[in-house]
């Protein structure tokens, strides 16, 4: 009987059983596509990642990432915990690892850069591999009816409800207050009729529905929903989090600007994520969004097929 050994890691937290858990296939090869999404289900975690030699030896790896139910093609806490583990590792595929790794995946090449205390990976730093995607604007009626929340709980001063993407697209909106946003739950049926108006190649409709207030704009409170992948709600969503970072940074009037984001997500759940967004914009265009974290290992062990 063939085993493959496995890692997973809590990732966007410095505590075990906290933050996103993610699955680690440090060594894919020999894997059919079949036989990824099979363990992706099996986990029944919102991502594992499967990893490949790289296709161009300048690079670190191939970095293959599915939900229970499909691959997609970014994600943001599957990368900073894929790369806490292979930091760790004495050698991938024949390499030593540094501090700068580079991961092919299927939507473009994603730069990171591990971090460190005391000379032990702590977590890694990503850049979205994507220039941010504005629209559809999606009705009001429509996320509203997805969180099982009225109209009226929707705060559209600051934007409309607009799907919007790095790597991975969302539907986001604001939300008036943490207490409605707490009281948020997903509706099925009507992510169904969503996932029908508007639809995606790559995914099924998702929303990201998040909080501020004016004194603390940068301090963020999160929740994600995505029951048509089988993920009725996600404790840490890098992917959403880097979007709506370059969004808010791009609604700014200023021409230039360079903000840090801490988005707190999963607390609704009992497993409490901190996601740190930086975003740089420059002559009024968003340049790049970055995505960090820290990650703990939780399990080690080997799947039998």
């Amino acid at each position: 009987m063939n085993t493959v050994p496995f890692v997973t890691v809590d990732v966007f937290t410095t505590e075990r059983f906290a933050g996103n858990q993610l699955a680690v296939i440090p060594d894919a090869r020999g894997l059919s596509d079949t036989e990824m999404q099979a363990i992706a289900t099996e986990f029944g975690y919102s991502e594992v990642t499967f990893v490949l030699p790289p296709t161009d030896p300048a690079n670190t790896a191939r970095v293959r990432i599915f939900t229970p139910t499909t691959e997609v093609p970014f994600a943001g806490h599957p990368n900073v915990g894929t790369a806490f583990v292979l930091g760790q590792q004495q050698e991938i595929f024949g390499k030593k690892p540094d501090s700068n790794l580079r991961f092919e995946e299927k939507a473009g090449l994603v730069e990171v850069v591990l971090r460190h205390q005391d000379g032990i990976v702590t977590g890694a730093r990503i850049v979205a591999p994507q220039a941010l995607a504005i629209g559809p604007a999606i009705e009001v009626a429509t996320i509203a009816a997805c969180a099982s929340l009225g109209p009226e709980a929707l705060n559209g001063q600051n934007h409309s409800p607009v799907r919007i993407s790095v790597g991975l697209p969302f539907a986001v909106a604001e939300v008036n207050d943490v207490e409605t946003l707490s009281k948020a739950r997903p509706n099925v049926s009507a992510f169904d009729e969503a996932n029908a108006c508007y639809p995606l190649e790559e995914d099924s409709f998702s929303l990201f529905l998040y909080t501020r207030t004016r004194e603390r704009p940068w301090q963020i409170r999160a929740r994600m929903f995505a029951p048509l992948d089988n993920v009725i709600e996600d404790p840490a969503t890098g992917s959403a989090s880097a979007a709506l970072g370059a969004y808010l940074v791009s609604l700014l009037p200023d021409a230039d600007a360079d903000v840090e984001l801490v988005i707190e997500q999963g607390a609704d759940m009992g497993r409490r994520s901190l996601i740190t967004i930086g975003v740089s914009k420059k002559d009024g265009a968003v340049r790049e969004v970055a995505i960090a974290g820290d990650c703990v290992t939780a399990m080690r062990g080997s799947i039998e097929l």
